[in-house]
């Protein structure tokens, strides 16, 4: 059980607070974590939203949560929204706010900003000019933040006149997924992986992210972003800086953040023609997927010249002790055959094979931890096949599947990063300057591709992405681990 508190989400009646924010909520509520005196309070833009938001919530849960969702719950849940017509850009709808916040309330209050990046210090700034910041009060705002370093840079500039560091929460939800915590419990508290984790047992690490949706409604957004910026630059680095990253001083924001920040350092930079040798980008075109005909990129935009890309594929390396000589892949696209979020680490093959090849050929040990859509980890080595007496040698896995392990597990990753927000605790949150370091790393890359002026490779979808994708690792005499699909050399 939580302390009271109030969250104030400014754009609360938008898709990604239907989608994720209330539902996460609802489960919040539903596991007795919510105190009577607490309040989610939805910021709609005008009184025709906020009217109909309660309708507009009930029919987002139950398509949402599915089963999950109980009449009689809602109906006790929905007490504690508080729907708010205000158009941030208006001053004198900011006295609608100030009617509901109580003027010297000790409670937590939390400002997440569910909105665009570019309104980020309009809405900042009305807060303060309205005394709506007290002194525990504390702002989350979603990603991208910028579209390089200059902005976001300026960006974070204008949030800070308002909140100090300490109470700015970049969100990064991947970061809240339990499977991404226990890779910490993976490596940190376990010796057999500890001892094999750098350059002298791993081959490589893969790290790919793949939706099979395309711009669900995003169209003018993503045109802008592109999978580089939209993906890469957050979910992507973060999970990187997670599998590399020195064992933490202690389990604390500042210990954690501090390891990330090394290994952004650290990666390599990439010269023009680096990023011609070691990324790949696509855009997708017309294809199919489960057996359903789905338009291409173009088509889904609307527009015949754009050049943004849909998908990518780097190589990178980070330059320490530790991973020195070590290659990552990165991968993320859309429209893609499955969709799937993998770490894959693959060891390096043993020194010297003691057995005859009659025995069968030897497979390098791979750990994979999937975050979604099953969340499990699993560790594939050789075993003999005891269904002979011959010896015949055999990949065998071993296999921790968090829904079958954990009867009660479900997993949200919003709803535990809001209630760290509550607690004051940051610990799974971006600092300022991890995006800084990512930045400076990903805008050469985006310079080197407008300088190029090269267009996409193009891919199927319902593919795994541009056969130019698969030679990246082929010229290193690797693959890409692809969940679900037959593997083969």
């Amino acid at each position: 059980m939580t302390n009271a508190f109030d969250i104030v989400i400014f754009g609360g009646a938008g898709d990604l607070a239907l989608r994720k924010i209330l539902p996460a909520w609802y489960r919040t509520f539903r596991e007795g974590q919510l105190t009577e005196q607490s309040r989610v309070i939805v910021i709609c833009r005008d009184k025709k939203s906020a009217a109909a938001y309660l309708q507009n919530s009930e029919a987002a849960l139950k398509e949402y949560l599915a089963d999950e969702f109980i009449p009689d719950a809602w109906n006790q849940f929905k007490a504690y929204l508080f729907p708010v017509a205000l158009d941030i850009a208006k001053g004198d709808d900011w006295q609608n706010l100030k009617e509901v916040l109580v003027p010297g309330d000790p409670k937590v209050r939390v400002f997440y900003l569910a909105i665009p990046p570019a309104i980020f210090s309009i809405c900042c700034r009305n807060l303060a000019d309205n005394n709506l910041i007290t002194s525990q009060s504390r702002v989350v705002v979603e990603k991208p933040i910028g579209y390089g370093a200059l902005s976001a840079n300026k960006i974070n500039e204008e949030i800070a006149e308002y909140f100090s560091e300490e109470n700015v929460y970049r969100i990064d939800h991947y970061l809240g997924k339990e499977t991404v915590q226990n890779l910490m419990a993976l490596r940190f508290t376990n010796l057999i992986f500890e001892h094999l984790w750098d350059s002298k047992s791993i081959d490589h690490v893969q790290i790919s992210i793949s939706e099979t949706v395309g711009l669900e409604g995003r169209a003018e957004f993503y045109n802008e972003v592109g999978a580089l910026r939209d993906m890469v630059q957050n979910h992507l680095l973060q999970l990187l800086c997670l599998v590399a990253m020195e064992s933490p001083h202690k389990i604390s924001a500042r210990s954690i953040q501090a390891e990330k920040i090394k290994v952004l350092e650290a990666l390599r930079p990439m010269t023009i023609a680096d990023v011609q040798q070691n990324t790949v980008r696509g855009q997708y075109v017309a294809g199919s997927y489960a057996g359903e005909l789905v338009p291409g990129y173009l088509e889904e935009l609307n527009s015949p010249n754009s050049q943004t890309e849909t998908f990518v594929a780097i190589r990178t390396y980070i330059d320490n002790w530790r991973w020195a000589r070590v290659p990552f892949y990165l991968r993320t696209g859309k429209r893609m055959k499955s969709r799937c979020a993998e770490i894959i680490v693959q060891f390096k093959d043993v020194s010297h094979y003691v057995y005859k090849d009659s025995a069968g050929k030897l497979q390098p040990n791979r750990l994979v931890i999937r975050l979604q859509p099953d969340e499990m980890i699993q560790l594939t080595m050789m075993s003999k096949n005891l269904e002979t007496t011959d010896m015949q040698l055999q990949p065998a896995t071993l296999n921790l599947n968090f829904s079958e392990t954990y009867t009660e597990f479900r997993s949200d990753a919003y709803k535990r990063l809001m209630l760290d927000v509550v607690k004051g605790d940051s610990s799974l949150f971006i600092h300022r300057d991890e995006g800084e370091y990512a930045w400076g790393w990903i805008d050469p890359i985006i310079a080197a591709w407008q300088e190029s002026k090269t267009s996409p490779h193009l891919y199927r979808a319902g593919s795994w992405g541009p056969d130019e994708s698969d030679e990246l690792l082929k010229n290193d005499g690797r693959y890409w681990y692809n969940s679900g699909a037959q593997e083969s050399e």
